[in-house]
């Protein structure tokens, strides 16, 4: 599927919000999102890295992005909610989230995770996924079409030693979509999750140190796969898990 060929207007009135649009992945594909015609929402918690990201997008002289700074990490429900009312006051409707963000934590034994540090990678990875989307429901149900993609990894399909809190938030993630899958079937809602796969970010040197980065695959090179998930080539798709690699 990362074959897929992107159509230079397939994402042509979309609104988009992406988490953790200021570097890496989420990047990338605001970077490609907005290529392609869409309005993108940057969502970050440092202002520097969207802004940067949002010069890049005017840059391109088309749709105008926006930025929304918000630390998933100490975000309450309130702020979620607040963030549902600006997006359907200024766009009237999302038609796409992307749940980008992510915090890898400590890599080690199981029994040697600190609390806390299980507390915040399962803010970021877990609740803030929960809170995020429950309050954008109701904005995405006024698109005629809309998808909601998360982010896996090959440890949130098959439990790894070492990989902990990371982990379980990854099996967790992809429970969620399957329930909102479950739930949403029947209606213009779809949500899906993707494994974007060993590529040259900063959270994959975090993890792997040790590895050749120029061996990996770039952000760019797995697009096809976001923006088929993202595009109404898959209307019909809804509950699956996919490789971008």
């Amino acid at each position: 599927m990362n074959k897929y060929q992107m159509q230079p207007d397939c994402l042509i009135g979309k609104t988009i919000l992406i988490t953790g649009a200021g570097a890496g992945i989420g990047k990338t594909l605001a970077l490609q999102c907005a290529k392609l015609g869409a309005t993108v929402i940057l969502l970050g918690k440092t202002v520097s890295k969207l802004e940067a990201v949002y010069d890049q997008i005017a840059a391109l002289d088309k749709c105008q992005a926006a930025i929304l700074p918000l630390d998933l990490r100490g975000a309450t429900e309130q702020h979620y909610k607040d963030l549902a009312d600006t997006i359907q006051r200024e766009y009237g409707k999302l038609d796409g989230l992307v749940h980008n963000a992510s915090q890898l934590g400590v890599l080690g034994p199981f029994a040697q995770i600190e609390k806390a540090l299980w507390d915040e990678v399962m803010q970021t990875n877990v609740s803030a996924q929960y809170l995020l989307t429950k309050s954008l429901i109701p904005v995405l149900t006024l698109a005629e079409a809309a998808s909601i993609l998360f982010t896996t990894s090959a440890v949130g399909n098959q439990g790894r030693a070492y990989w902990g809190a990371y982990s379980v938030s990854k099996f967790a993630t992809e429970g969620m979509m399957q329930i909102l899958a479950d739930e949403y079937e029947n209606s213009h809602l779809r949500f899906n999750a993707i494994n974007p796969g060993a590529t040259r970010t900063t959270m994959r040197a975090n993890a792997y140190p040790a590895e050749n980065s120029s061996l990996l695959k770039t952000a760019q090179q797995i697009m096809g796969s976001y923006i088929y998930l993202l595009s109404d080539e898959s209307r019909a798709v809804t509950g699956q898990r996919f490789n971008a690699q």
